[in-house]
């Protein structure tokens, strides 16, 4: 699609107060959003469809600002507006009244994130004949643009304030920072300090056409303070399915870490310390143990524990009455009896249940939300009760509410494996860590596994033949012909060689599995790994568990170590029961590699095209490899999905 000749103008000279200390160091267009400035998310936004110059105003810190552009990609296209005092958003652009007359511009400020088509914005504003088209929101809070019955701006409350008037009955929205102008809106800008909405009401009594365009549901953040800032971070995590980040860049020692944690680039950590819930700005180094702050080189700012979520979790946060025998575990000295608690979202997976952490006093727990014909519900509490009576480490059940379908569990913290492993370790660290959680396997395969009666539910539950053939079709549809929109010339061959599969993987002398068992269901807490979402466990093969963990799409293992530790869960597994057969053992390990990577694309495939839940994709390339490598492997049985898979795009 060709790009737009369009002008890019950035307000980029305000003095952030709200934010300091944050701002003393560095300018709201560069505060950092995992890695990348906030300037180079917007310019990235913009430019991908907008040809044309860039225009900045500077003032606060202006050559840090000066210096990025330096190194960035804009270097060529940028023209900069010094500003002695500031101006106002309205005299920024009379200022830039040479470089901004030639032609149409949009103007984005550059302390917000906005997630919009701005193709259909600038259509739009192109289409229209509109002097002046604004990206607005409803928001009561900030709405204070007033507009007719057909969105056009009559008046503007507060102006520069974002502040509505309470009496005045008017039909309102709120600015968003973001707007395309014809030059000819300069015209109604006077010399000097101004702000941009007098433009708009000037022109709009001249008879021109300043029109709002409503942008409800999309995100956006207005980064003013400590709090929006952190949003605005933590959001950008939720967007890419991620709880923590640590830049590459960053000296970090072996840390304990939980919750939602940032490391930005340029910072240093040492060694032993503790973060829960904090964002380490560049040039800051921490030591000791730190939870739900900003820390920066030379301040540290304390946030409210719901403060540090992201701001769809926020939304949900509730406040619960602790009566009844669902909470009967918050009757001690650490949070009092009875009383209010306060609920917090966590967690975004794959599932439609919802998890809140409830806190009251020095006490937490996890309280899990099903709907009422959620069928795992029950095998949910019925599986945490014999695991923890077999020494699996699950969460402990605290306490049920059938009616109303929720239950309490022990919390186990919100860092993952997953989590765990994208902080740099050591690799003798890395594989320890990793035959803490093959122990986990060896007791489910094998002590659990031998009392599997005492669950006569998940006796019951088998992994046959029906099952395998479901997960295949599953890839098939959801993955081949559902997201990559592949063409098959010989179904029937194909399907041939899935019945073989599932044969053969469902002829193996079964124990019980997880199912699911990959580094994001489980939990380290202190060093120790535990295990959750276990609801789907079955009756099968226990090579399928051993693929989903040594060979996981979340993250790569090196070969020699995966080998290493395929060897010590046998030996392990020797140990707990003689029955065990090696030979056997390994030559289900590939037919069931083949079978888990399939169900895993399938998933990312219904994840992120049926759910929206786009930050599957990003695991798509890794499953793909998996599955690649071993129909490589494996082509002589299974000529036909070899092809297949070697041809998807």
């Amino acid at each position: 699609m060709p790009k737009i000749p369009l002008n890019i103008f950035l307000p980029a000279a305000g003095i952030g107060e709200r934010l300091q200390p944050v701002t003393n160091h560095i300018p709201k267009p560069l505060l950092p959003l995992l890695g990348r400035p906030l300037i180079g998310i917007i310019l990235g936004k913009l430019t991908s469809i907008c040809e044309g110059k860039i225009g900045v105003n500077l003032h606060h810190k202006p050559e840090m600002i000066r210096e990025w552009f330096r190194g960035s990609p804009y270097a060529d296209q940028v023209t900069f507006f010094p500003e002695d005092r500031l101006l106002g958003t309205g005299g920024a652009l009379k200022n830039a009244e040479p470089f901004l007359a030639g032609t149409h511009f949009i103007v984005h400020n550059a302390d917000i994130l906005l997630d919009i088509s701005f193709s259909k914005l600038v259509e739009t504003h192109f289409a229209s004949g509109n002097i002046a088209t604004l990206v607005t929101h409803r928001h009561p809070d900030l709405s204070n643009v007033v507009i007719d019955d057909n969105d056009y701006v009559i008046d503007v409350e507060n102006p520069g304030a974002s502040r509505p008037d309470p009496t005045r009955i008017a039909k309102k929205v709120a600015y968003t920072g973001v707007a395309v102008y014809s030059p000819d809106i300069l015209r109604f800008l006077p010399a000097g300090v101004s702000h941009a909405t007098t433009a708009w009401i000037a022109a709009s009594k001249a008879g021109y056409k300043v029109k709002t365009l409503d942008f409800t549901g999309s995100y956006w953040s207005d980064i003013g303070s400590p709090a929006t800032y952190t949003a605005a971070v933590l959001d950008t995590l939720k967007m890419i399915g991620e709880t923590v980040y640590c830049s590459s860049s960053a000296r970090v020692g072996e840390i304990d870490v939980d919750g939602h944690t940032v490391i930005e680039q340029s910072s240093a950590v040492r060694g032993g310390s503790r973060l829960r819930n904090c964002i380490v700005m560049p040039g800051a180094e921490v030591a000791g143990s730190h939870e739900n702050s900003i820390i920066g080189p030379d301040y540290e700012l304390p946030l409210p524990e719901t403060a540090m979520q992201p701001s769809a979790h926020a939304a949900y946060k509730k406040d619960i009455g602790l009566a009844g025998p669902l909470f009967s575990s918050f009757d001690n000295p650490a949070a009092g009896k009875g009383g209010i608690a306060q609920a917090v979202l966590i967690g975004f997976g794959g599932s439609d249940r919802r998890y809140f952490r409830v806190l009251k006093g020095g006490m937490t727990a996890v309280m899990m939300e099903c709907r009422r014909d959620d069928p795992d519900y029950e095998r949910h509490l019925i599986y945490a009760k014999f695991f923890h009576g077999q020494g699996i480490p699950v969460p402990r059940l605290l306490g049920t509410d059938e009616q109303s379908r929720r239950a309490l569990f022990e919390d186990l913290g919100d860092m993952s494996l997953h989590s765990y492993l994208r902080f740099p370790h050591d690799p003798d660290v890395v594989e320890a860590q990793y035959r803490r959680v093959l122990d986990i396997l060896v007791k489910l395969h094998g002590r659990a596994s031998e009392h599997a009666d005492d669950c006569p539910p998940l006796a019951s539950r088998i992994f046959d033949y029906d099952h395998l053939r479901w997960e295949t079709n599953y890839f098939f549809e959801r993955f081949v012909t559902g997201m990559r929109k592949a063409v098959v010339p010989d179904r029937k061959a194909l399907d041939e060689e899935f019945h073989l599969l599932a044969r053969t993987v469902s002829g193996f002398v079964p124990t019980i599995i997880h199912r699911d068992f990959q580094c994001q269901n489980i939990m380290v807490r202190g060093g120790v790994p535990h295990v959750i979402d276990f609801q789907g466990s079955r009756m099968a093969p226990p090579a399928y568990d051993l693929a989903s963990i040594l060979w996981d799409p979340y993250h790569r293992i090196d070969d020699g170590m995966r080998e290493r530790l395929v060897s010590y869960y046998i030996e392990e597994m020797k140990k707990q029961s003689k029955d065990f057969d090696e030979a056997s053992f390994r030559d289900s390990i590939l037919p069931c590699r083949l079978q888990r990577h399939m169900q895993a694309l399938g998933a990312y495939g219904f994840l992120s095209v049926v759910k929206g839940k786009k930050y599957f994709l990003k695991h798509v390339p890794e499953a793909l490899r998996l599955l690649r490598e071993d129909t490589s492997l494996s082509q002589t049985d299974y000529p036909e999905l070899h092809r297949l898979v070697a041809g998807l795009p």
